[in-house]
């Protein structure tokens, strides 16, 4: 059973950020100057197994380092879309090329950039450790910090709520 209060069963997409959400909050930064990121590897397989699903998945993040791309296209998600400042528009326009509605897609942001997307999202969700003013309009809270298995933890649970975790022979491979 679901611990996020939703019809997990309309959820057809998901969208995240990233620093804060798939990556923890604190970024170390290469002696060239560009920003590094650590992932959380069960992160990554429940996100390739919802991409084997059919489900409709977008990155969309300010940063705009290009291991970031590298990292999440090479789980399967097409749409990452970075240097998103201002992410609402990206996310709109997303949500129309993939013919969404709002109700079907979950959104996970940890920071105030994220709460215009967080507000039109069907379901809005924040890691634990997300800012206050996040927190206040998620509809759930993760238990898990950003970077710590955010991802995997809606994921997995839209999938279950689906009878598609650990469904198939796809769950047992990359």
């Amino acid at each position: 059973m679901s611990s996020i209060n939703y019809d997990l069963t309309k959820i057809k997409a998901f969208a995240f950020d990233v620093d804060g959400v798939l990556s923890p909050s604190v970024i170390p930064l290469h002696p060239n100057g560009e920003p590094m990121r650590c992932v959380n590897i069960k992160d990554g397989y429940a996100l390739q197994l919802a991409v084997k699903h059919g489900y409709a998945i977008a990155i969309i993040t300010g940063g705009r380092t290009e291991s970031v791309r590298k990292r999440f296209e090479g789980l399967g998600i097409k749409d990452v879309i970075m240097g998103a400042s201002v992410k609402l528009s990206y996310f709109n326009e997303w949500m129309q090329r993939s013919g969404l509605n709002p109700e079907e897609v979950l959104y996970v942001g940890d920071d105030i950039p994220d709460m215009e997307v967080m507000l039109a999202a069907g379901l809005s969700v924040a890691p634990a450790d997300a800012a206050p003013e996040v927190k206040a309009v998620a509809k759930y809270i993760s238990p898990y910090n950003g970077g710590y298995g955010v991802g995997r933890d809606v994921v997995e649970q839209v999938m279950k709520a689906k009878g598609e975790w650990l469904a198939d022979k796809r769950s047992f491979g990359w």
